[in-house]
């Protein structure tokens, strides 16, 4: 999709190409009422091109991007009057809360934040039902993205700190969403997904985050970076229970358009339905995972490739992100490496991935070998199959791109500042 390296910008030229197919696009042409409350992050573009709202999604609250990537100094992120911890992105304008296109505030007053996304919700929720209309609901907290913040009930409550303060008003808010769909009595026709996007950012989460006995954090393709819970809640449909099958969040596109008989794009894609493993019918069509760094590129390929339960790391790289962890294979002065043979790691006894299968390459059994081989195939098949569209960073930036309440002000981009009401 071009979306890469690294991530986008509020001035960004580029973001998520308009020829792409969200699950919203798709849900919408069978007519779903769609709505996206909290973090986009991919791309503004010019007018807010690549914005939600032409992506598919008919209602959009939130901001455009991570709500670090501007100054937040002087921003309250606990009532009363307790300022954000850090510093964020400076010398550009503070972050917006856009209702749909239009900007609603700026900044907008952290602690009220969630309690608006929750509120947004309810709203989209009742009125898909008042309409006679299926809907579907993106939610994506900011929680527990630095810096955290959260509302009065929460602050200091947790005992845990910031993190432990923030976790709690996302635990919250999940209860009040479902709390919303019990009293509409539509718990029995509403697929509810929870997970999320990447492991703990250590470095600005110390006190907070962490990947328990998973290797590394965020930033790195070991365990802890890239391995995530997702729960899937559908009474009458899943039964309670624990699976251990492998899924993506790549499936999660494929897997609604099978369970809504919506029409796939047409495109390559990536992901499988997940519906036979969700329903009992089934195992999972998965058999493997690809791992990229967060700096990909057509020489070096996937970093590490999992197959059933084992995995293997073809390259490793530390990364800021992970700075705090014990392991300095995970900082980021952990350089570049590449390996040959790749280390490789049973994750059904070894989740942690300390034990490499061929630290000892003259005492590796049939069967490890015939894995490894294995890997190193998916890896050269993938890789010669991957069509690296136009990076879309390399669009380059453009300040007068950034989202200005008072478009024609001055100087910018400290006088774009038009905040709500803080109660």
């Amino acid at each position: 999709m071009g979306l890469y390296p690294g991530v986008l910008e509020p001035s960004s030229r580029g973001g998520l190409p308009l020829d792409e197919v969200t699950m919203a696009e798709m849900l919408a042409a069978q007519g779903y009422l769609t709505g996206m409350a909290g973090k986009w992050h991919l791309g503004v573009g010019p007018d807010g091109a690549f914005l939600p709202p032409n992506h598919g999604f008919h209602r959009f609250l939130g901001i455009p991007y991570s709500h670090d990537q501007g100054p937040c100094q002087n921003l309250i992120c606990f009532p009363p009057n307790t300022t954000c911890e850090g510093s964020c992105d400076q010398d550009l304008v503070p972050i917006p809360l856009l209702n749909n296109l239009t900007v609603e505030a700026q900044p907008p007053w952290l602690p009220g934040l969630e309690a608006r996304y929750v509120s947004f919700a309810r709203e989209l929720m009742t009125d898909a039902q008042r309409l006679g209309r299926p809907f579907f609901l993106y939610y994506a907290s900011h929680h527990t993205h630095y810096p955290q913040f959260s509302g009065q009930t929460f602050g200091g409550r947790s005992g845990r700190g910031p993190f432990g303060d923030s976790l709690m008003e996302l635990d919250a808010a999940v209860g009040a969403l479902m709390t919303a769909l019990g009293d509409l009595g539509l718990l029995g026709d509403t697929l509810v997904i929870f997970t999320a996007d990447n492991g703990p950012e250590t470095l600005r989460m110390s006190h907070g985050g962490s990947s328990g006995l998973l290797r590394c954090g965020k930033g790195t393709t070991f365990e802890g970076g890239v391995r995530e819970p997702a729960l899937f809640f559908w009474p009458g449909h899943i039964a309670p229970g624990v699976t251990h099958e492998l899924a993506s969040t790549l499936d999660l596109l494929p897997t609604l358009a099978a369970l809504s008989r919506a029409t796939l794009p047409n495109t390559t894609l990536d992901g499988f339905d997940l519906s036979p493993v969700l329903l009992g019918t089934g195992t999972s069509p998965r058999k493997s995972l690809f791992f990229y760094s967060p700096f990909p590129d057509m020489i070096r390929g996937v970093f590490a490739v999992r197959s059933g339960k084992y995995k293997a790391h073809f390259f490793t790289q530390g990364s800021t992100h992970s700075d705090t962890t014990a392991d300095p294979a995970c900082h980021s002065t952990s350089p570049l490496t590449a390996h040959e043979p790749p280390l490789l790691f049973n994750l059904a006894e070894d989740p942690s991935e300390n034990y490499n299968l061929l630290e000892k390459v003259t005492d590796v059994s049939p069967e490890v070998m015939q894995e490894l081989k294995h890997l190193q195939l998916l890896k050269a098949e993938f890789d010669a199959s991957v069509v690296f569209s136009p990076s879309q960073m390399a669009q380059g930036e453009d300040p007068a791109l950034q989202i200005c309440c008072l478009p024609s002000c001055s100087p910018k981009p400290s006088c774009c500042h038009c905040p709500e009401s803080q109660n």
